[in-house]
């Protein structure tokens, strides 16, 4: 092995030695959020919220959620509340959830359901007012 050849293996050990093994470290986020919409067979809702994180971070957002399927009504939620998991920084919670629910409600009604984007998901529960029925499949949307 020439002296050049062994400059470059020590360099290359070194820097994989001191180099910081930087794995992200999860957030907890929670958010708190307002929603109200309709449905007739096509559902839409939207609203906003506030989303604070552990590392003191917060952002103010524009939700939207919307979908199809067998379902009927108008609802209002007021003080919904969401917790994150699989957060890394507070921008991964923007974009499009996947989400499928079957509801029921008169009057005074309560909700609940989880919605995911890749590694990130989020548990949506809240209590509101209005009337639904149905099953929908759609995508609930943080901006």
């Amino acid at each position: 092995m020439g002296i050049r050849t062994f400059a470059v293996a020590c360099a290359l050990l070194l820097g994989t030695a001191v180099a910081p093994t930087a794995q992200a470290r999860e957030l907890s986020c929670k958010m708190t959020f307002q929603l109200s919409g309709w449905s007739v067979f096509y559902k839409t809702a939207t609203g906003s919220g506030t989303v604070t994180c552990s590392n003191g971070q917060s952002m103010h957002v524009r939700l939207r959620a919307k979908g199809g399927g067998l379902t009927f009504g108008k609802t209002t939620i007021d003080h919904g509340i969401g917790k994150f998991t699989g957060v890394n920084s507070i921008a991964d919670i923007k974009g499009h959830y996947a989400n499928a629910e079957a509801h029921a409600g008169a009057e005074k009604s309560a909700d609940a359901q989880v919605v995911t984007k890749g590694n990130v998901s989020l548990a949506l529960s809240g209590k509101g007012r209005g009337w639904n029925l149905g099953i929908a499949f759609g995508a609930f949307i943080i901006e």
